[in-house]
């Protein structure tokens, strides 16, 4: 069988990972692909209605199957199979910040997948990736349009001053708070000022800044 992460062009790292993960939960909890299905086919029609809140629709769908699985199930396994599609979903996805549609991907991937690790034979440990932010998903599109180095001398935005602490912001996204006992006085909040770059974090973002005459 070809191995599925070939085709990943509409999922980021972090998204394919979950999708992965929660695929591979499932599979070990021998959860029924087709129960994930009729999730799916919720989400999608949910999608469909109204996107904006299509998201807490389906969180709310998986709750409610797990509190009427005995009712509505076909088999005395329909309401595990239901508290492990649930509890896959919520731990993998808690605080998926991404539209519905983006959701629907994700979980259309995990389908596929659990048929992959079905036949692929015992699965090892689950590493559930952590779910990114709004806020880091910005930050890492500030990094990846943006190459900083130590002792460049950037635009910022003062957000805070608090005492001698000042907050910076640059590319209105990274935001860096430094002790600044000499300027933290006469800086302004909204203020722009220039900063020096003091140090970079692995991810290529300025870890550490100094205001800069």
């Amino acid at each position: 069988m070809s191995n599925p992460e070939l085709v990943t062009e509409s999922l980021t790292e972090n998204q394919w990972g979950i999708a992965h993960a929660i695929a591979q939960t499932l599979v070990k909890e021998q959860t029924d692909v087709n129960e994930l299905g009729k999730a799916i086919a919720y989400l999608r029609n949910a999608v469909n209605q109204n996107q904006a809140d299509a998201n807490s629709r389906f969180f709310k769908y998986l709750k409610t199957l797990v509190g009427n699985g005995r009712q509505i199930g076909h088999s005395g396994k329909t309401t595990d199979y239901y508290r492990s599609i649930d509890k896959a979903c919520s731990d993998c996805l808690k605080g998926f910040q991404g539209d519905a549609s983006t959701l629907l991907q994700i979980l259309g991937w995990t389908s596929r997948l659990m048929r992959y690790y079905k036949e692929a034979g015992p699965i090892g440990e689950v590493v559930t990736p952590v779910v990114e932010s709004a806020r880091q998903v910005e930050i890492a599109k500030a990094i990846g349009s943006h190459e900083f180095a130590v002792g460049q001398i950037v635009e910022a935005k003062v957000t805070a001053v608090k005492g001698n602490k000042v907050t910076y912001e640059i590319l209105g996204t990274i935001r860096l708070t430094e002790k600044e006992p000499k300027k933290a006085q006469s800086l302004s909040q909204e203020q722009t000022v220039k900063v020096e770059i003091l140090d970079i974090k692995e991810d290529g973002s300025p870890k550490k800044v100094k205001y800069s005459e």
